[in-house]
């Protein structure tokens, strides 16, 4: 189930809903776009890049064509992973993107932080979720300690994913993706 709980900079809980409705048009405050999508594709968790692009390829096909995507790619991490640790240290310091940060979620789950104004928006996104963070939107993401998800990323410039580190230790005052998952 996904959620939305608002923290202080400070890290108190201000707010929790598990309501689809209430966190997508509280996110869209935010220029969020925030969707639920059908992942009704069954995939191994050894499925790579072209057939899980090939299962969702309809999907695929309509948000490119929206966004005019350049590229696209699959993300994929389990327990196992031999870079497991390196993988979500690399996400969990504050950043921002000169391009839209793009995800939709068709297994697993992980969370975003979106730290727009004075207060920190933590979305546990799951399977079927699709999430759209603006550019320059100050952001971390945590996979948690034992990562198990699957998304397929988009990117508007050759690029790809290159983080402008803001130095701010604010993700180390907020409560990590293990703990957001008790909020269950």
């Amino acid at each position: 189930m996904s959620l939305l709980a608002v923290y202080t900079e400070e890290g108190q809980l201000l707010e929790l809903t598990k309501d689809y409705r209430t966190i997508s048009e509280k996110l869209a405050g935010l220029g969020v776009r925030f969707e639920r999508w059908k992942a009704d594709r069954e995939l191994s968790w050894s499925a790579g890049q072209e057939e899980v692009l090939e299962a969702y390829k309809e999907d695929v096909k309509r948000i490119v064509e929206e966004f005019r995507f350049k590229s696209i790619d699959v993300v994929s991490l389990t327990p196992e992973h031999p870079k497991k640790d390196d993988l979500r240290n690399m996400f969990l310091s504050e950043h921002t993107h000169s391009d839209f940060e793009v995800r939709f979620f068709v297994d697993g789950c992980g969370t975003f932080y979106l730290h727009p104004d004075d207060r920190v928006y933590v979305v546990l996104c799951e399977r079927g979720d699709f999430i759209s963070v603006p550019a320059n939107t100050k952001h971390w993401f945590d996979m948690g300690t034992k990562p198990f998800f699957k998304a397929i990323r988009f990117f508007s410039i050759p690029e790809g994913w290159v983080a402008n580190f803001t130095g701010s230790d604010i993700s180390t005052k907020i409560p990590p993706h293990d703990q957001i998952l008790e909020l269950l």
